[in-house]
């Protein structure tokens, strides 16, 4: 199919685009966001620590660093449709190894599927963001991310709800309480027969991946020319040889390492942070739900807010600001509270509040980031792409610190992650020369 330029594209093949897009980023935040629960699953049924349980979200997420370039030429070789087909298969074949790793309770094969299935969603992510930013005016950016962002933590919502009913019941309390009581049979015995919980709900997805992945194929979403439309809508960076030129873009994706860092961490540690205080596994799995419904708050504030009321960027400033507030008080605030039938410390439902804080730093940071690329701009949102790998790297220290001493004092890693996105909001996006 003929690439078609997005200044080219009428309204309903917008509308149409768009809706297509938002139904990808429903299935990248449910595929992204099962983690949440794996990470505590995997620590019981492979008996693991808390560094090497959160290897999930590092397997998972380095793969953006790994493919992320190469993804780009993927698309540039195979189109738009192909390429994401290619990114679905991916993500089933992931899907897939699940069943074997199950079988021999295999932590490393484990591992192999979720780098696999972030190899596909690498692919589909180096499609889908770009398109979401260039659609349309690049100030009303952060309201096309914010309904991304709704369909993604939507079905982020869903996901660790609908696969803790498949992989837990209310019975494995008593069990896990008592683990190291049993003798080795008996708790090699149940482990098997846990760990053996994610083949059906894995089956199921690995199917669905296939039959999306046609259905994006033979689906009416034209074929876009991003090359030809990026040169149309930015300036064209005269006198630009090389991607390292443009220190906003570097800078940014940095910015974009440290956030999803921190986003990642917010949601993935949270039944680990609940259960430090007492909380069962059972009882604390909706945790991640609360903090991807925070997000969605954001989002939803953002589509209303901006930009008639406040700027995209000023929102932008204001979520860092707010994420630093909210880090401090988890390291300082120390008080019992009741919410939602849960007595915990307050610092647990500040770590949900990152979520609201959270929502909207990626809307901010996309736009400034790609600001005057031109030819680049493929290019450049790969490397942002790259980005990602924040979500690899940071819950790895978390869970290193959390090893070393404990679970709260493990988030002081968030501050260091919000000062320097404090500095791209207010500072780093105007850079454009790195001799200033």
């Amino acid at each position: 199919m003929q690439s078609i330029p997005l200044a080219a594209l009428t309204k309903s093949q917008i509308t149409r685009s768009i809706f297509v897009i938002g139904s990808l980023f429903f299935v990248f935040g449910f595929v992204t966001w099962i983690n949440a629960i794996l990470i505590p699953y995997f620590k019981i049924a492979c008996e693991l620590t808390n560094f090497q349980s959160y290897l999930v979200a590092f397997a998972f997420y380095i793969s953006y660093f790994v493919m992320s370039v190469p993804a780009s030429f993927l698309l540039k070789k195979v189109g738009f449709k192909n390429g994401m087909l290619l990114g679905f298969l991916a993500m089933a074949t992931g899907a897939f190894i699940f069943l074997p790793a199950a079988y021999t309770r295999t932590y490393g094969l484990f591992l192999v599927g979720l780098f696999t299935i972030g190899t596909g969603l690498a692919v589909l992510q180096s499609a889908a963001n770009p398109y979401i930013t260039l659609l349309g005016p690049k100030e009303r950016a952060a309201q096309r991310i914010s309904i991304m962002g709704i369909c993604n933590k939507g079905a982020g919502i869903m996901a660790p709800l609908v696969f803790s009913f498949f992989l837990l019941r209310p019975e494995d309390n008593d069990v896990i309480a008592h683990l190291s009581e049993l003798t080795a049979g008996d708790r090699n015995t149940f482990l098997d027969q846990l760990v053996r919980r994610v083949m059906l709900p894995y089956s199921c997805l690995g199917v669905v991946l296939v039959a999306l992945g046609a259905l994006v194929k033979f689906s009416p979403l034209p074929e876009i020319d991003t090359d030809h439309d990026a040169s149309q809508s930015y300036r064209d960076g005269a006198g630009k040889t090389t991607i390292w030129q443009f220190p906003h873009l570097i800078l940014g994706a940095v910015a974009i390492f440290t956030h999803v860092g921190t986003h990642v961490i917010a949601i993935d540690t949270v039944i680990g942070y609940a259960g430090s205080m007492g909380i069962p596994l059972t009882e604390a799995r909706p945790f991640p739900s609360f903090t991807l419904f925070a997000t969605m708050v954001g989002y939803i504030a953002g589509i209303i807010l901006i930009p008639r009321f406040i700027s995209q960027l000023h929102m932008f400033r204001l979520c860092t600001l707010l994420g630093t507030s909210f880090s401090v008080g988890i390291l300082l605030a120390r008080a019992n509270v009741t919410l939602l039938g849960y007595h915990a410390d307050v610092s647990l439902w500040l770590v949900v509040l990152l979520g609201l804080a959270n929502s909207l730093i990626w809307a901010g940071i996309w736009p400034l980031a790609l600001d005057n690329l031109g030819k680049f701009t493929k290019l450049g949102a790969s490397i942002l792409i790259m980005g990602l790998c924040g979500q690899a790297v940071m819950p790895l220290i978390y869970g290193y610190l959390a090893d070393l001493h404990d679970h709260r004092s493990a988030y002081v890693i968030l501050l260091p992650c919000y000062i320097y996105l404090i500095f791209y909001a207010f500072r780093g996006y105007r850079i454009r020369s790195w001799k200033s």
